[in-house]
């Protein structure tokens, strides 16, 4: 059963091809998916790679966790399964929204400011 593993403080720079090509060391690379900013396609320096089976994904670990790549030591270690991300908060108006309220960044029409007349509950 192929086994995922995450890759993180990568360069910028790195290229899907020389993740394969590293990590076919450890075993056999059944796919490499560097994660990329959907607007500007920049990497955002972390990669999920799937190994074949469960002892190489081990072995890469075991290889590969501080190595230097790129002038930066990676970070190896099993991915852990996706998190269902809820979109409650009534938002999701003009922007990404849901969520808590606190913070930057969020939807449009969710927030109450004091200028809305309201109070924030917390």
């Amino acid at each position: 059963m192929e086994t995922k593993i995450y890759v993180g403080n990568l360069s910028y720079d790195t290229k899907e091809e020389e993740l394969k090509e590293l990590f076919t060391q450890a075993g056999t690379v059944s796919s490499v998916a560097l994660i990329k900013d959907r607007d500007s396609g920049q990497s955002k320096g972390f990669a999920f790679i799937e190994m074949s089976n469960q002892s190489e994904a081990e072995k890469a670990i075991q290889m590969f966790n501080g190595f230097t790549m790129g002038n930066r030591p990676l970070k190896v270690n099993l991915a852990r399964p996706k998190e269902e991300r809820s979109f409650g908060g009534g938002g999701g108006y003009g922007g990404r929204g849901g969520g808590s309220n606190r913070g930057s960044g969020g939807g449009g029409k969710s927030r109450r400011g004091p200028a809305s007349g309201g109070q924030r509950r917390y």
